[in-house]
């Protein structure tokens, strides 16, 4: 492992290591995200990967909304899709989530703490 945690699981998933589970609405924060990344990206980039996203990861639609996360309720999106998908994890950087550490039955874990489950 190199350090860039985000780039290794990339490739795990392209090598259907695991199945990436998404909701629309993430994919759309995904987006929004890339558009402002410090890293520029150009809009075509930008749609292949929704595209990608969108052919490749199971795509639920949420059939709960909990209201876990207070320090930030969007961040209640990820529990919404892990619930729908039946995942074992949710894989973050962000500290609202990470903070929750188990919901039901997933673990909210790091980039670094999920790819030791495949070292």
């Amino acid at each position: 492992m190199d350090g860039n945690y985000c780039s290794e699981i990339i490739g795990a998933w392209k090598e259907n290591r695991f199945t990436l589970v998404s909701s629309l609405e993430i994919i759309e924060e995904v987006v929004r995200t890339l558009k402002t990344f410090k890293i520029r990206m150009d809009d075509t980039m930008i749609e292949e990967w929704r595209r990608i996203i969108l052919e490749n990861a199971i795509i639920v639609a949420p059939i709960e909304k909990v209201k876990v996360v207070v320090d930030d309720p969007d961040d209640n999106k990820f529990l919404d899709a892990a619930i729908a998908g039946d995942v074992q994890y949710i894989v973050s950087q962000d500290k609202h989530l990470l903070k929750i550490q188990k919901f039901r039955s997933f673990k909210i874990i790091t980039p670094e703490e999920f790819l030791k489950l495949f070292y």
